[in-house]
């Protein structure tokens, strides 16, 4: 008895200890993060440089020096910007996910606005004639189908083709703790996905430009000249809170770490939150009605989702408004295990990926970036057999990443 009593203190000493030693790495982590500075936030490294020469920004409302729009930071500090290049959602980000947006002239600072989200993907020779820096200052999320990185490519053709140099303010990636998900297969290359990667790459906007620079992304071009003004006391494996919401339906924390998940679900007849104001953190449908208890209903919502999938009906299924990233962070894999679960309960399998049934549905397989994992899923296949498929490619883009990196992933 006595040996036994011996054990159980042994035991609850030993888990004592690695609780606590648990409880110091997360507080570790918690302020080893708040020490972050952003390329934009250490003005000391680049206004010198930008003195004198005319500058066009490539920014939305992510942009932001201390708490202050980039654009209108580096205007008080004399700096000379000549125009603006506003990305998906406009230059204030107010715009709807996938909306057609307008140039126009910023009310504020009466400086030309011109859209790299509506008629034209990337500037002209014309705009860029009275160029002679260009800065881009947008924050990502890490997620291939997120078209921050289009917008990248694009400036930096555009830059390349015309002589023009390309300053990036980086900032970290809050998924840049993984590397996950299928790789893009060229035949599924769209405007939500352009690049043979997986669906989280961990690799910083500075880290990207560096990786299209030397893996032959812009072949037919030379290559882009760059100054990337690197984030200070930062590594990949960090948490990351972004001050600003990236995008309109990215408007918490947890919708930005849940995001490489749930963003797979805009190719199913599954809601993810689209008209609601909890978008990317709630799954659900009408026909699931009596299998979850959990329900919500979609609205149209100016500037969010105005026809939302499932507009005015009650949806049911998982709320992960409370779910524990950290979980993510663990396994450092996205989840497949919501995406297996809505498919097995949906009552009509026939209808569960196809995108023809309503216009805010749009191709699963080119946000998969493959046909393979729809298959799978609809074979009945487990998470561990559909990884496999995933090995390979993710085995050699870890490699080559390797090449093309600012900081350390611990």
């Amino acid at each position: 008895m006595a040996k036994i009593n011996l054990l159980l203190f042994a035991l609850s000493l030993f888990l004592n200890f690695n609780s606590g030693s648990f409880a110091q790495t997360k507080t570790l982590k918690a302020k080893e993060a708040k020490n972050i500075i952003t390329g934009a936030d250490q003005t000391e490294k680049y206004l010198p440089y930008l003195k004198g020469k005319r500058i066009a920004m490539v920014a939305n409302q992510t942009s932001i020096i201390g708490n202050k729009l980039s654009v209108d930071s580096l205007l008080s500090h004399g700096i000379e910007i000549v125009k603006v290049f506003g990305p998906e959602h406009g230059f204030r980000g107010n715009a709807s996910n996938g909306d057609h947006v307008d140039d126009e002239v910023d009310a504020k600072t009466g400086i030309p606005i011109f859209s790299l989200y509506g008629k034209a993907r990337k500037p002209s020779k014309e705009q860029l004639k009275d160029v002679d820096l260009v800065i881009f200052d947008i924050q990502d999320v890490g997620c291939r189908f997120y078209t921050n990185l289009n917008t990248l490519e694009d400036v930096m053709e555009a830059c390349a083709e015309n002589g023009k140099e390309l300053m990036i303010f980086d900032r970290p990636n809050p998924n840049g703790y993984f590397i996950d998900g299928p790789i893009l297969e060229d035949k599924f290359k769209s405007g939500i996905g352009q690049h043979k990667i997986p669906i989280t790459h961990a690799m910083t906007i500075g880290e990207f430009a560096l990786m299209l620079n030397g893996e032959g992304y812009m072949d037919k071009y030379p290559k882009c000249k760059l100054n990337i003004i690197k984030v200070a006391n930062y590594n990949h494996s960090m948490p990351y809170n972004l001050p600003v919401n990236p995008s309109p339906n990215l408007n918490t924390q947890q919708s930005i770490l849940l995001y490489p998940s749930m963003c797979l679900f805009e190719g199913t007849m599954i809601n993810y939150g689209r008209g609601t104001y909890m978008p990317f953190t709630v799954l659900g449908a009408p026909e699931l009605k009596g299998k979850y208890t959990f329900s919500f209903k979609p609205v149209g919502i100016k500037g969010m989702s105005e026809n939302p999938l499932y507009k005015d009906t009650v949806c049911y299924g998982i709320d992960l408004r409370n779910y524990d990233t950290n979980i993510l962070r663990e396994t450092g894999q996205i989840n497949l295990s919501w995406l297996i679960e809505m498919y097995n309960a949906f009552p009509d399998k026939e209808k569960f990926f196809d995108h023809t049934l309503h216009p805010a549905v749009g191709s699963f397989d080119f946000r998969s970036g493959n046909a393979s994992l729809r298959e799978d899923i609809i074979a009945g296949k487990s998470e561990t057999e559909i990884r496999k498929r995933w090995e390979p490619g993710l085995k050699a883009f870890k490699q080559m990443r390797k090449k093309y990196l600012l900081y350390a992933d611990k």
